[in-house]
C-alpha cells in the first residue's frame, strides 16, 4: 500500500474552487490547524480555491485567528454551514455583513447530518428546531438576504411536525488524529475528543471526494492495535504530520493526561470560585441537580455549577456531561471547554447528540442573553453579534428539566453581598428580559405545550415557565420586586406570591448541599394540593436501610389522608431511591398497604430501568397495579386522564 505522508501544501493542493469542505474541531480540540493554515496560505499566495462551501459543526476557533478563523478571506468562502459562530468571529461577520451565505443550524443536527451524508441518505428528520429560527416558519436556519437555498423543510408524519435537514455532498474532509501509520489508519489516544471524525471521513469518501487527516505523530505499518485506531486507512487519502504550535490539546492547554484519559488528576484541586453573582446564580441552580442525575452545563455562566458541585461534593452523586462525547468527571470551561478532567468515558459527538436528543438528560443548565414574556430565550443572535446556536436547542428541547443562568442586566453590572443580602453596585446597561427575543433558540410555547420543567434563575430572582409566561417565584434579600426587578423588565411577569431566595446561597459557608439533596426532611418531600386532592411524593434520593425509614412514610401519608378525610391521587418520585436489599420486603409491604387504605389512583415514576423494574415486581406480586413510568409528565398525565 502506498505512503500516504504528505506535507500540508500537497494536502490542500486537492482542494478545488467550489468544493465543500468540512471540518473538525471544537473550539481548539481536534482542530486541524496545520492544514487549515496551509489552506489559507495556499489562497494568499495563488487565489485558489475559491467559492468553498464550508461545513462545522462546533467552532472550531479561539476567538482570534487560529482554527477556521483563518479563512474569512474575501472570495475564498461562498458559503457557511455552521452549528456555532463564538468563537470564530470572522467567519460570523461575513455572515451578518451578508458577505457569504450562511445557515447556523443546531450543533448535534450538523452533526447527525455528517452521518447521514456518510450512508447516502437524502437527509435527518428530527423535531429539533421547531419552534425556533430553525424553523421554516422563522427563517430555516437562514441568516442573511444572500442566502435563498431552503436547507430545512417542515413536514408532517403521522399527524405530527417534523423538520427535515437536507443532505449535501462533502467534496472535502478535513479531521484530526493523534497517530497515523504509513497506511493512513488513524489513531486518538492523545486526543482530548472523538468528535465526529469518523462520519466526516466516511461522508466524505462516500462522496467520492478526500478526507485529509492531520497527526501528530507517524508509526510503522500494522503497529497500531486495531481496537485504537477510529479512522481505517481505507477513509483516508493523505496524511500531514503537524508541527507542535498547530496541534495543541486544546487552545488553552498544550497537552494534559487527564483530559485524554491517560492519568486521573488528584479530585482535590478544585478552587473554589468567590462569593459573587456568578457564584449565586451556580449555587440556586445547584439545587435543581437530580441526585443519580444525568447533567449538562452549558458555556459560560453555567459552568460555575461544576466548580460548586466540586464544592460541595456533589460528583458522587450526579454525572455530568458535554455535548462534544463527555460523560463523567469535569467539564472544562474557556478555551479548554469540550474537554473534562477524569472522565468516564469519550463518545463520538453524533452518539452523545443521540443520547441528548432521545431525553437522557435529567436537567439542563443553559445560558440567556435575551428572554420575553413567553419564555422564549435567544442566545443565537443579539445585538448584531451572531454567536450560534450550537448544541444549545437540541439540549434545551429535549432535557427533562431545564434551568436557564445568567445575570438580570448586562453591560457593566456590579453587585456585593453585604451582610447576608444582595446589594445592587450598579446596574447593567441593559435588562436581559425585553418585550420580544430578537432570535428564537428555545420556544417557551413548545416547553410549555410538552409540559417542560423550565426554570430562569439570575443573581436576583428566579422565574418559572407556566401556561401564560413567566412567573416570579424567588426574590433575593435586599432586592425590593418593583425597583430591582419589574421596573426594568420589557414586560409583566405573573407574581402571586414569590418568596425569599435561600439565604444560605449569600452565606460564605457551604450549602452542605449532598446532606440537602439526599437527606431532605419529609415535610418537604410531601406536599398534598386539596384542590387536585393529589398529593406528591418526592422519594427522589431518599434511603431506606431501617424499619424506622418505612415508618416514617407510612406515618406521613397516613397522617395527610386522615387529615384530608378521603382518598386522593397520588404522584410519587423514585428517582435515585435507595432501597436497601434487605428492607424491600417491608419497604413494598408497606406501599401496597398504603395504596389500598389511601389512594384513589397512583403512578409512580423514575429515570432508572432497574428501579422500573423491581418496582413492577414487587407492586405486582402484592396485588398492586404497577402505574410505573420514566418521566414525571407521563406520571402526570397518567392520573390526569
Amino acid at each position: 500500500m502506498r505512503n500516504k505522508i504528505v506535507d500540508a501544501a500537497e494536502a490542500v493542493a486537492i482542494i478545488r474552487s467550489g468544493d465543500t469542505v468540512a471540518s473538525s474541531g471544537f473550539v481548539g480540540v481536534g482542530t486541524p490547524d496545520e492544514i487549515i493554515k496551509a489552506l489559507e496560505h495556499r489562497f494568499i499566495e495563488t487565489g485558489e480555491p475559491r467559492d468553498l462551501s464550508l461545513v462545522f459543526a462546533a467552532a472550531p476557533g479561539d476567538g482570534g485567528d487560529r482554527g477556521l478563523n483563518r479563512l474569512a478571506h474575501p472570495g475564498l468562502i461562498k458559503r457557511l454551514v455552521g452549528g456555532h459562530f463564538g468563537l470564530v468571529p470572522k467567519l460570523a461577520r461575513m455572515a451578518v455583513d451578508n458577505h457569504v451565505e450562511a445557515y447556523n443550524l443546531p450543533l448535534g443536527c450538523v452533526s447527525h447530518l455528517f452521518r447521514e451524508i456518510a450512508g447516502r441518505k437524502a437527509g435527518l428528520l428530527s423535531k429539533v428546531g421547531l419552534g425556533t429560527f430553525v424553523d421554516p416558519a422563522n427563517g430555516g436556519g437562514k441568516l442573511n438576504a444572500r442566502t435563498t437555498e431552503e436547507l430545512v423543510r417542515l413536514i408532517e408524519i403521522d399527524g405530527e411536525p417534523w423538520l427535515f435537514y437536507k443532505a449535501f455532498p462533502i467534496n472535502v474532509a478535513i479531521i484530526r488524529g493523534t497517530t497515523a501509520d504509513h497506511n493512513g489508519n488513524i489513531s486518538m489516544e492523545k486526543e482530548a475528543l472523538t468528535l465526529d471524525n469518523l462520519a466526516l471521513a466516511t461522508a466524505a469518501k462516500n462522496c467520492k471526494g478526500f478526507v485529509i487527516a492531520q497527526v501528530e505523530r507517524i508509526a510503522a505499518s500494522g503497529s497500531l492495535n486495531p481496537r485504537h485506531v477510529k479512522i481505517p486507512s481505507v477513509l483516508i487519502d493523505c496524511v500531514v504530520v503537524a508541527q507542535p504550535e498547530n496541534h495543541v490539546q486544546t487552545y488553552a492547554t498544550g497537552y494534559n493526561g487527564a483530559f485524554s484519559g491517560e492519568l486521573r488528576a488528584p479530585a482535590d484541586r478544585n478552587v473554589p470560585i468567590p462569593l459573587d453573582c456568578r457564584k449565586i446564580i451556580a449555587r440556586r441552580c445547584a439545587l435543581e441537580l437530580p441526585m443519580g442525575g444525568v447533567v449538562n452545563l452549558g458555556i459560560g455562566m453555567p459552568e460555575g455549577i461544576a466548580s460548586v458541585a466540586a464544592e460541595e461534593k456533589l460528583f458522587d452523586f450526579v454525572t455530568l456531561t458535554a455535548e462534544p462525547g463527555i460523560i463523567g468527571g469535569i467539564p472544562q470551561g474557556g478555551l479548554d471547554f469540550g474537554a473534562a478532567i477524569n472522565a468516564e468515558s469519550i463518545i463520538d459527538q453524533n452518539q452523545m447528540f443521540d443520547f441528548y436528543d432521545g431525553g437522557g438528560l435529567d436537567l439542563a443548565c443553559l445560558g440567556m442573553a435575551q428572554v420575553d414574556g413567553r419564555g422564549d430565550v435567544n442566545v443565537s443572535l443579539f445585538n448584531g453579534r451572531l454567536a450560534g446556536a450550537g448544541g444549545f436547542i437540541n439540549i434545551s428541547q429535549n432535557a427533562r428539566r431545564l434551568v436557564f443562568a445568567g445575570t438580570f442586566t448586562a453591560g457593566g453590572f456590579k453587585a456585593a453581598v453585604v451582610d447576608g443580602e444582595l446589594k445592587i453596585l450598579k446596574e447593567g446597561k441593559s435588562s436581559k428580559f425585553i418585550s420580544k427575543v430578537d432570535q428564537i433558540t428555545f420556544s417557551g410555547k413548545l416547553a410549555a405545550t410538552n409540559k417542560q420543567p423550565v426554570l430562569y434563575v439570575t443573581e436576583r430572582c428566579v422565574f418559572r415557565l407556566v401556561p401564560e409566561g413567566l412567573e416570579l417565584i424567588e426574590v433575593a434579600p435586599g432586592i425590593d420586586i418593583e425597583r430591582d426587578i419589574l421596573a426594568l423588565m420589557g414586560f409583566r411577569p405573573i407574581v402571586r406570591s414569590p418568596k425569599a431566595m435561600d439565604a444560605s446561597l449569600f452565606n460564605e459557608a457551604l450549602m452542605r448541599l449532598d446532606d440537602r439533596l439526599l437527606n431532605r426532611p419529609l415535610a418537604d418531600r410531601l406536599s398534598y394540593d386539596a384542590e387536585r386532592n393529589t398529593l406528591f411524593l418526592g422519594l427522589d434520593g431518599y434511603r431506606v436501610h431501617t424499619d424506622a425509614d418505612v415508618e416514617a412514610i407510612r406515618a406521613a401519608i397516613l397522617e395527610i389522608f386522615h387529615r384530608a378525610g378521603r382518598r386522593f391521587i397520588a404522584v410519587i418520585n423514585y428517582d435515585s431511591s435507595d432501597i436497601a436489599p434487605h428492607m424491600a420486603d417491608n419497604w413494598f409491604s408497606m406501599a401496597a398497604d398504603v395504596e389500598r387504605a389511601c389512594y384513589l389512583h397512583c403512578s409512580r415514576y423514575t429515570t432508572s430501568a432497574f428501579m422500573r423494574l423491581k418496582l413492577g415486581d414487587a407492586l405486582s406480586r402484592r396485588d398492586v397495579a404497577p402505574h410505573i413510568f420514566e418521566t414525571s409528565a407521563d406520571a402526570h398525565r397518567f392520573v390526569i386522564e
